[in-house]
């Protein structure tokens, strides 16, 4: 027997999760199967993710995603309890510190100019506000820092469970399969076709699979310039504690990060990483190996010079996690796939996915229902600008 829906979605993370949900209660009445192929979410991007929500950023786009989704994040627990329950996610609101020499000042001054043209609420420091804010920082270096006041951390695994209990009640369908194809006449999405054979027919397919976008795309012969790139993140416990919570800080001097997490700290870097294979063709190679000697060698000796703090310290444990990779301009691609019929993407967020995805959902949502937007115009964010050469040239890449 045919299977047959109005709607496919490949993927199930915290992007699928939220375009389910949006569409449902923004009044789809076709009916929605989410395929995703980890039931537990062992491997999937978003229980991997650091949960920061931020709004510094130098492109107008992404910095009101990232405001239309802190706003929602700030009214999750309320808008999305259920029977009783409420919806915690452990939303902290500490706020993002960046470090930054004179150059990276000045940069970040300049993008200053546009948060607060935008109502973000972003303060300049000097290097003595800065010391006073963190007393165990090393400030020597420093030309400043900026503070996103807003910023913060979110549980995103629990996120993305609400997200999916409240897509079950109005009706979603989740299939825990694997897509292994996407399926086309040349003109129109027909479907997908699952790793065990069996076809599942709709004439809307939206590719939400993340850091697996890419190359499940490929098999309908579609590009779409995403890959995936591996992202560690460690957890240390120091021998002499900060003497109270630290909010993110971003140093871009050192290209490290660190903040608070009880009584540990969570860290990590801007670690480079090799996009292609021996021949020189694009590597989708999902590595989960967490890899303690680069902390070891590559970020605790950068963070010691920082604060006298992280002198002596012990790794506890950390994981290995998956940005859905961008490699042209290293953000989000939403919207329909030129001369394709039925088919929507929403991926290549880059490492800033988790922070967006209430907005991006949103907005998808409309376009699908309503053939345009109507809260945020999404449009730059079409894999059309490639052709184009409109490129997205994000300058806060963190």
């Amino acid at each position: 027997m045919t299977k047959k829906y109005d709607l496919i979605i490949a993927g199930g993370g915290i992007m699928a999760s939220s375009l389910a949900y949006n569409l449902r209660r923004d009044g789809y009445t076709g009916s929605i199967a989410v395929f995703e192929k980890d039931r537990m979410y062992e491997f999937s991007s978003t229980p991997r993710s650091y949960g920061g929500v931020r709004h510094t950023f130098s492109i107008e786009g992404n910095i009101r995603l990232s405001q239309l989704s802190v706003k929602l994040y700030e009214r999750f627990e309320q808008d999305m309890a259920m029977d009783g329950e409420a919806a915690v996610i452990d939303f902290n609101q500490h706020g993002y510190l960046y470090l930054a020499d004179q150059d990276g000042l000045a940069m970040l001054k300049e993008n200053m100019k546009l948060q607060h043209s935008l109502g973000c609420e972003i303060q300049l420091m000097t290097p003595e506000e800065v010391k006073a804010f963190v007393p165990e920082l090393v400030v020597d270096d420093l030309a400043g820092g900026i503070f996103d006041v807003k910023g913060g951390n979110i549980d995103p695994n629990t996120v993305l469970q609400w997200y999916v209990r409240h897509a079950k009640r109005l009706g979603v369908e989740y299939i825990y399969e694997k897509v292994q194809a996407i399926l086309t006449d040349g003109q129109a999405m027909t479907g997908v076709k699952l790793e065990s054979g069996e076809e599942y027919h709709a004439p809307i397919v939206v590719n939400a699979a993340g850091a697996w976008s890419g190359e499940l795309s490929k098999t309908a012969g579609l590009d779409i310039p995403v890959v995936p790139l591996k992202k560690q993140v460690y957890c240390v416990d120091l021998a002499e504690p900060f003497d109270r919570d630290i909010p993110f800080v971003f140093d871009t001097i050192k290209a490290t990060y660190f903040q608070s997490e009880g009584q540990k700290i969570i860290t990590s870097s801007r670690e480079g990483s090799n996009l292609f294979d021996r021949d020189g063709q694009l590597s989708y190679h999902y590595n989960f190996h967490l890899d303690k000697s680069f902390f070891t060698n590559e970020v605790w000796p950068l963070l010691a010079e920082r604060s006298p703090k992280f002198e002596r310290l012990k790794l506890e444990q950390g994981w290995a996690g998956l940005y859905e990779y961008n490699y042209i301009d290293h953000n989000g691609i939403i919207g329909a796939y030129p001369g394709v019929k039925g088919y929507y993407v929403l991926t290549g967020f880059s490492g800033h996915g988790f922070q967006q995805a209430p907005a991006a959902g949103k907005g998808l949502s409309e376009l699908i229902r309503l053939g345009r937007y109507e809260t945020l115009d999404l449009t730059p964010f079409s894999i059309e600008r490639f052709a184009k050469n409109e490129l997205l040239l994000e300058k806060e890449v963190y």
